[in-house]
């Protein structure tokens, strides 16, 4: 226990992080069309190449990649402040998101320098975009149940498989997929790689899944004989695990598990400021601030780790864990509040953006590790298990 609270002791953006933050406000200003709350509430999940490329021409895709490879070399700290700007004006950032926030980071960690020259420029051009190959039917988040296999053969490898909830798979250009080498799944963590893989090439079905707002994020993507060339492989054979592990605490910890619902937040207030508050409103109001800027701390804090080179793997479950239950608790909350006087008009805007993040918030504990697998994380990391 003290291990982890020593883990989370208070940390502070830089001053250098902070003077950021008025370039990237300034950029919003000019590049960021104004759209209504409901679109606005997607942010993350909204996807724009025009604005991810427009991004990248600022040199803000692939923020903490070297410069050698178009990056801007800053740190995890200025990277914080990009995100938290990004999603509190609901920038549709979906395009570049997973290349920049861990696929850049883990080939420029793990990656040959054939791979280095060759991915990431594209990425921080905003000419390459990338889906995470991890969860599997029938195996949801326990990613050491992989069933996807690639099997040497002449000139590389071949791959057979399935991946489900893969996010944008559709409109990507790469996927990095964790797949087993060697081995049966119920060697679980033991033999298990991952591959750069072509959306484009021979054999590769992709199929949409159109969630309950109506949106098509999430993909389902089928792998019959898919031939890879030997130098897709990331990292060594068999260790997979590692380098997934490490790629998810980029995943957990940064700002977007945080502010999924942070439009809505914004725009029930504004409603409430031209309205006025009903009784019990300021109250909750506060209860939101509180625990948010709490959540941001604990973020703060596994982003200082990560800016020390560090791979913070359970402090990022934690947060994620907390931070996606506050995020559900918003649309819920706000719901609430809106019902308890039915007389009371009600912004349009407003109704249409709870609607939609009450139809979605079910998924924020499910991306990027469910509650249960996080849970199960912490209990280890806490010596509970």
């Amino acid at each position: 226990m003290s291990h982890l609270l020593d883990a989370f002791r208070l940390a502070r953006l830089p001053a250098q992080a902070e003077a950021f933050r008025a370039n990237v406000r300034e950029f919003l200003a000019q590049h960021l069309a104004p759209a209504a709350p409901a679109v606005r509430a997607r942010s993350w999940m909204g996807f724009s190449a025009a604005f991810s490329q427009q991004l990248a021409a600022r040199g803000w895709v692939g923020i903490t990649l070297p410069a050698a490879y178009g990056g801007a070399g800053l740190d995890a700290f200025q990277r914080f402040v990009l995100v938290e700007e990004l999603l509190a004006a609901g920038a549709p950032v979906a395009a570049h998101w997973i290349a920049d926030r861990q696929s850049g980071p883990l080939i420029n960690k793990f990656g040959t320098p054939a791979q280095k020259d060759f991915y990431l420029p594209r990425i921080c051009a905003g000419q390459a975009f990338f889906c995470i190959g991890m969860s599997e039917p029938n195996a949801g988040s326990d990613l050491a149940s992989v069933r996807s296999r690639a099997t040497p053969c002449e000139g590389g490898w071949r791959l057979s498989g399935r991946k489900i909830w893969t996010t944008n798979a559709h409109r990507s250009h790469y996927m990095i997929a964790l797949v087993r080498t060697s081995g049966t799944p119920e060697d679980r963590q033991q033999g298990l790689s991952q591959f750069i893989v072509d959306l484009s090439l021979p054999g590769i079905t992709v199929r949409p899944i159109v969630d309950l707002a109506g949106d098509a994020h999430f993909s389902e993507v089928t792998f019959d004989d898919v031939l890879l060339a030997q130098d897709t492989l990331v990292g060594e054979e068999g260790s997979g695990w590692a380098q997934v592990n490490a790629e998810l605490a980029f995943e957990r910890s940064g700002p977007e598990r945080l502010y999924s619902s942070v439009v809505l937040l914004d725009t029930w207030i504004a409603t409430l400021r031209a309205t006025g508050a009903a009784s019990g409103d300021a109250a909750l109001v506060g209860s939101f601030v509180t625990q948010l800027a709490t959540l941001r701390s604990l973020s703060v804090a596994v982003t200082a780790k990560l800016a020390r080179g560090e791979s913070p793997v359970v402090e990022a479950a934690l947060v994620k864990d907390i931070g996606t239950e506050f995020e559900q608790a918003i649309p819920a909350a706000i719901e609430a509040a809106i019902a308890a006087d039915p007389t009371r008009p009600v912004d349009p805007d407003l109704l249409r953006t709870v609607a939609y993040l009450s139809q979605i918030s079910p998924t924020f504990s499910l991306r990027g590790g469910t509650r249960e697998i996080l849970r199960g994380m912490i209990a280890r990391g806490l010596g509970l298990r």
